[in-house]
């Protein structure tokens, strides 16, 4: 069996990018809440709000850590599986890569010591500015990472002259005309992901009973924040398909199902589209609602999947059921925020435990929804590297076999089934342990113990499953 090297460095490349961004989308989110935690506590002295962020950083530090471990080899891949990419974008996205690494990975790893060891050790509100700028350096490394991605998908600022990418705008290419929508969507994701996961875990801790006036506070501010932030993000969201519309129609027309440019477009509930066909098979719908929600017009035409050749259509089916389990899921979260906000009455947010149980489930259903979105953005724009302008044939290493690709992807695979199994049970000893006493944190046997290493501030062991110790 002949294998081959593009359809395989496809899937390494999205394997790796897929396990990888699931940590950053929660500790972008994680890190301003942790912030908040250390600002509350600077102001009210409240020990629930320590407690809380204590806790909340030991999990930061073990998600962060699997993040720089998972992300680390990311851009190797240019290199060994696409370095006719690397060699014609070198322009803008080697400077792009490296001003990420400088203005936000520096100020990350500087503040980071600082927050995760140096509680007691420096001033309240030295620490309180290192929590608030290791949240910022992540914004700062969204920013250049989403700028660069949005580039491949809206190229502006450049041009393709003898197979190089010339920078002629720097401003145009940084901020191309899908950056804004793109970093706004990702970042409230982000902040959605960090919410559902605290009240999801806060709601767990209220049905075992265990520290309940500081998960009750918890619970309550991530409960305003998600009603807050699901319906806004169904509206960031909205603005982003009609800008992937006007720069992307053929992406829109796969998300919708649409084969043929015309108007009164139905909104398809379910549909199993055939590419062979063009066409699709067994569909509900709802009449002319996706020509009303893409043009604001029941009448409104939509281009098809069939204005452009087969060969640059993207797999219609990927991107057509990613993009409805991701709205689902949308609907779903706006939906469990309303019902908190109803089950406020007479606190009963706080008792109610098939509710409580939800918020349990409810805290993986962020991460599904971030990685259906990437796939519909990613798959959506195939068979393209640069929209329009590079293919993934075209980018491909022209020496790169399909054994070499099959074994990398196979060594991935294996070492990140590692690292994922490591980072589990390493989050379950932290979130086992809980909210501590302060005697019972900071001291063993009369003794304070301080760790040593990074992981070592996340990590504690319990002995006979009791008494948790700091590891040494």
């Amino acid at each position: 069996m002949e294998l081959d090297p593009l359809l395989l460095s496809r899937l390494q490349f999205a394997f790796v990018v897929s396990f990888h961004a699931i940590f950053p989308v929660f500790t972008i989110g994680l890190a301003s809440y942790i912030a908040l935690l250390h600002g509350l506590f600077y102001k009210t002295e409240n020990p629930a709000w320590d407690r809380l962020a204590l806790f909340w950083t030991r999990v930061f530090a073990v998600v962060f850590g699997m993040g720089v471990v998972s992300g680390i080899v990311m851009s190797f891949q240019f290199g060994t599986n696409w370095s006719n990419f690397s060699y014609a974008s070198a322009n803008f996205l080697g400077p792009m890569l490296s001003y990420e690494v400088v203005t936000a990975f520096f100020l990350e790893a500087a503040f980071l010591g600082v927050l995760l060891f140096g509680r007691g050790k420096v001033p309240q509100g030295v620490h309180l500015f290192a929590a608030c700028m290791v949240a910022f350096g992540t914004f700062i490394s969204s920013f250049w990472i989403l700028s660069a991605n949005s580039w491949m998908h809206t190229p502006a600022g450049v041009e393709l002259v003898e197979g190089s990418f010339r920078v002629l705008s720097w401003g145009e290419a940084i901020f191309n005309p899908s950056f804004g929508w793109r970093f706004a969507h990702m970042v409230m994701a982000s902040f959605l992901t960090g919410g559902f996961v605290v009240a999801g875990v806060s709601a767990w801790y209220l049905l075992i009973k265990r520290d309940v006036e500081a998960n009750r506070r918890a619970l309550s501010m991530c409960l305003w924040l998600l009603l807050v932030l699901t319906p806004t993000q169904a509206v960031i969201g909205d603005f982003h398909g009609l800008n992937t519309l006007e720069h992307q129609p053929t992406k829109v027309a796969a998300m919708e199902g649409n084969w043929e440019t015309r108007g009164n477009v139905p909104l398809l509930l379910f549909a199993i589209p055939d590419q062979e066909a063009q066409t699709n098979r067994f569909e509900i719908g709802i009449p002319s609602l996706a020509s009303v929600i893409l043009k604001h017009d029941p009448a409104g035409v939509v281009p098809g999947i069939s204005e452009v050749p087969r060969e640059e259509q993207p797999p219609v089916w990927i991107v057509f059921w990613a993009f409805r389990v991701m709205v689902g899921l949308g609907l779903l979260m706006i939906a469990v925020s309303v019902a908190g906000l109803w089950l406020r009455r007479g606190g009963r947010i706080y008792e109610q435990r098939g509710f409580l149980q939800l918020l349990r489930v409810m805290s993986v259903t962020p991460f599904i929804a971030v990685l259906a979105g990437w796939i519909v953005t990613e798959v959506g724009r195939a068979p393209w590297l640069v929209y329009g302008m590079m293919s993934h044939a075209q980018g491909l290493t022209p020496s790169l076999t399909g054994g070499m690709a099959l074994f990398t992807l196979i060594g991935y695979v294996a070492v990140y089934a590692v690292v994922f199994c490591a980072g589990v049970y390493y989050l379950t000893r932290v979130v086992r342990q809980g909210m501590l006493p302060e005697d019972e944190r900071d001291t063993v046997d009369g003794a304070v113990h301080r760790p040593k290493r990074p992981l070592s501030a996340a990590h504690a062991s319990f002995d006979n499953d009791s008494a948790p110790t700091w590891e040494r």
